[in-house]
């Protein structure tokens, strides 16, 4: 009998552990679901310009809905406890990432335009809470701490959406940034104070006790002067012990952590003062410099970003379920448009009477209001805290939500009305040969993908100074796809903006590149400045930071390489790296320049440009319109190169055979082209006659011209180009709608490289010259033309 119990017993536990082992193995299948959801959903919020938050908060609130519709569903139990635990390191590195410093100096603009939003709402929400009912409990401590909410400002999200936007080294970017790190230090601040005075018990704000008050101020401010005096010391000897480039050892890494636990814990331990804001206070007077400090910071925020943020937002829409919003109520929405204006409103009106003091144009002043509105995840949990002690209903701390979403939503429609106010009186500079001075320098940004580019970025390089004795600057740039495994390397280096990539394959590819340019810069560098760049980026948004080297570096031309691949027939692959040639699309339509395409075959093994006697044939197609132009630009510089043979072929229009034989979609192109032909054939003559006096007349380049009746006629002339050409240069055809490229359009691989250098560079085209099709920089609908660094205040 007793065996039986036994045995009965033991299938009891084991029946058990595997429902227990089901329902945990359920538990971290949808906890990777909902995380791959975020994700996909992020990649697609993303080209609005939104942040991750809002992919996290829509799919925690549509999960959460769902759980709440299953019968019988319960959160899993650990939910509680990771949210207070990831709200504590939340805290922690918020405190860490701001500067308690700012408050002990005077009062500049940054400061003022904090203190005025902040005063302003502050004043409006208290004032008018007690008349729109939000709670049952009309306290001054409600009130207070509605008030105190409302006005402050989620500064990390602030400063990640002004980055992301791009508008984060401009000056109402820059001022906007501090202003958002002025209001989150103060606010919080005060709600720390809060924790201190106000109690909240079964849906009550009441005053504690005095002594109860006394004793948290105690033990808080014996936090505080331990924090203050002894952990700077603490950490420098850590820092010292484990300096940059050694790995830091895990005895260190646990007494560190040990040491921030029990400086946190103490408070809270003593007086039972709140966790999260012991850990905020505590953050807040620790170093912020140093090997650990960062450290901390970097590991903290990857566990909130991959795993806690997630978990948050379905936490919080389970607390705050919209099957308890009382939507069919009209004093439910509006307590959500109220709180909408209240937040908006208050901001817009410090920050409008802050600009009028400091001189500030009214529409900037507007713009910089609606971005500290901006709340996050601590003014999110404020709310869904208030519905747990039940001092507001759900439906309430639902409305507040939802205003924090939406103010997040807001802020590209008001960048974007920041940046076009900033287009329309920002001055942008044709960038392009065609206008260079012949004694400016010649600044080219050569964009490689790796060593396999190095031989003919060489060969570009000589050919591009022409005359040995011209100078000209080649900034030549690593395109580096910012994987996960390569942004685990990359860490701060000197300077601003300056980043090191410790990868081992990206550093022995730079390196193998350095070794080639220095050798020839050894030994023909006379002339050149080289300087190496990187974009490290991801592709999709690779162009933007191509765009802002060529802009900071004020170069001329853009130079990008082919996104196929050359196989050892000399023939390229059919779809090449798509990630690039993206890219290449990307930088052709946003780029401060002109824009080249290289398209390699094998001009990198071609030897060394001669100065002494002809080594390298190159022709230039000259049909119209500015590409044109620009081509034919960059082979004026060409040609002066002792080294090099230029054949200029000029494709024109035989107008009487044209009028007999061009196809109807040809007549009506030109009928309805007419005005823009007779312009662009005008400049064409103009700057033809120009370089024909300059470098023809004297018998240095070569010219030969075919009169042709149609495309057809073209496209044969382009297909039987002399093989002796080891470098076609064409224009990508932008401007023009000449009779004698219409149609090619029809059976185009590359549509970006223009009909011309397509035909040129086709799979299965005869030609065996590498081609570099050049696009001019168009300042007309130029929106994009804009510097990071602009100014609008």
């Amino acid at each position: 009998m007793g065996f039986d119990k036994v045995e009965a017993f033991a299938n009891d536990c084991a029946v058990r552990m595997s429902l227990k082992a089901a329902k945990f193995s359920a538990v971290i299948l949808s906890f990777f679901g909902m995380v791959f959801v975020c994700n996909f959903l992020y990649t697609i919020l993303k080209l609005l310009h939104l942040p991750r938050i809002i992919s996290e908060f829509t799919v925690g609130m549509i999960i959460a809905n769902i759980c709440r519709s299953v019968p019988k569903f319960k959160m899993p139990s650990v939910v509680d406890p990771l949210v207070g635990f990831g709200m504590i390191l939340y805290m922690f590195v918020l405190g860490l990432e701001l500067d308690l410093n700012v408050l002990m100096k005077k009062p500049n603009r940054e400061a003022k335009v904090a203190y005025g939003g902040m005063i302003s709402t502050f004043i409006l929400a208290y004032t008018v809470s007690s008349h729109l009912h939000f709670s049952a409990v009309r306290t001054i401590g409600f009130k207070l701490a509605l008030s105190v909410t409302l006005s402050g400002t989620a500064s990390p999200l602030l400063s990640r959406i002004v980055t992301d936007l791009k508008i984060g080294k401009s000056d109402i970017g820059r001022l906007v940034s501090a202003a958002g790190v002025h209001t989150d230090l103060v606010s919080s601040l005060i709600i720390s104070v809060g924790f201190i005075i106000l109690e909240s018990d079964e849906g009550h704000i009441s005053v504690r006790d005095s002594n109860c008050i006394v004793v948290t101020c105690s033990a808080l401010v014996i936090q505080m002067v331990f924090a203050a005096m002894v952990s700077p010391a603490f950490f420098a000897w850590m820092n010292h012990e484990s300096p940059e480039g050694k790995p830091v050892k895990g005895s260190h890494l646990v007494v560190t952590i040990g040491f921030v636990v029990i400086i946190c814990a103490s408070s809270p331990a003593i007086s039972g003062y709140s966790p999260m804001m012991s850990a905020y206070v505590t953050g807040l007077l620790l170093p912020r410099e140093g090997r650990l400090s960062k450290l901390m910071i970097s590991k903290i925020n990857y566990f909130l970003s991959s795993i806690f943020f997630p978990v948050y937002a379905f936490w919080v829409f389970w607390i705050s379920s919209f099957h308890d919003y009382q939507r069919d109520k009209l004093e439910t929405w509006g307590r959500l448009f109220s709180l909408m204006a209240l937040t908006m409103v208050g901001k817009v009106v410090g920050t409008i009477a802050s600009g009028v003091m400091l001189g500030f144009p009214l529409p900037e002043s507007v713009a910089i209001g609606l971005l500290l509105t901006v709340k996050g995840h601590f003014h999110m949990f404020l709310a869904t805290a208030a519905v747990e002690k039940g001092v507001i209903t759900s439906t309430t701390a639902l409305s507040m939500l939802l205003v924090s979403i939406l103010t997040i939503l807001q802020t590209p429609a008001v960048v974007v009305q920041i940046i076009k106010r900033a287009r329309k009186h920002t001055p942008r500079p044709r960038r392009a040969l065609q206008w260079l001075e012949p004694s400016t320098e010649l600044r080219i940004m050569v964009c490689i993908r790796g060593p396999e580019n190095v031989s003919s970025t060489i060969r570009l390089i000589e050919m591009s100074q022409g005359n040995p004795n011209l100078g000209i600057a080649i900034y030549i740039t690593d395109m580096i796809e910012l994987s996960e495994k390569v942004a685990a390397t990359a860490a701060n280096g000197e300077g601003m903006n300056a980043l090191n990539v410790v990868s081992k394959s990206v550093r022995e590819m730079r390196e193998q590149i350095n070794s080639e340019i220095e050798a020839y810069m050894a030994e023909n560098g006379e002339g050149v400045t080289i300087r190496r760049m990187m974009a490290l980026s991801m592709l999709t948004g690779m162009h933007q930071d191509i765009c802002a080297l060529a802009r900071d570096l004020m170069v001329s031309l853009i130079i990008l390489p082919f996104h196929k691949n050359r196989l050892e027939d000399g023939r390229f692959d059919r779809t090449g790296l798509s990630g690039f040639r993206h890219v290449n699309r990307k930088v052709l339509r946003h780029a401060p320049c002109s824009v080249g395409i290289l398209v390699d075959r094998g001009l990198g093994s071609i030897m060394q440009t001669s100065t002494s006697f002809v080594s390298l044939n190159i022709a230039v197609i000259f049909i119209g319109g500015r590409d044109d132009r620009e081509a034919l630009s960059y082979s004026g510089r060409v040609a002066k190169h002792p080294g090099v043979k230029l054949t200029v072929i000029r494709l024109l229009l035989d107008t009487n055979a044209a009028h007999n034989s061009a196809t109807s979609i040809g007549k009506r192109l030109f009928r309805h082209h007419r005005d823009d032909h007779e312009q662009e054939m005008k400049l064409d003559d103009e700057y033809f006659t120009e370089f024909y006096d300059k470098h023809v007349a004297g018998g240095k380049v070569s010219y030969t011209e075919r009169h042709l009746m149609n495309s057809a006629a073209a496209l044969s002339t382009l297909q039987a180009l002399d093989k002796r050409y080891e470098l076609i240069i064409v224009g990508r055809g932008g401007g023009v709608n000449s009779i004698l490229t219409v149609g090619m359009s029809d059976w185009k691989e590359c549509p970006e490289l223009g009909p011309v250098g397509d035909i040129l560079s086709a799979s299965d085209s005869p030609v065996t010259a590498s081609v570099l099709i050049i696009q001019q920089h168009c300042i007309t609908g130029d929106i994009d033309g804009l510097d990071d660094d602009f100014s609008v205040m």
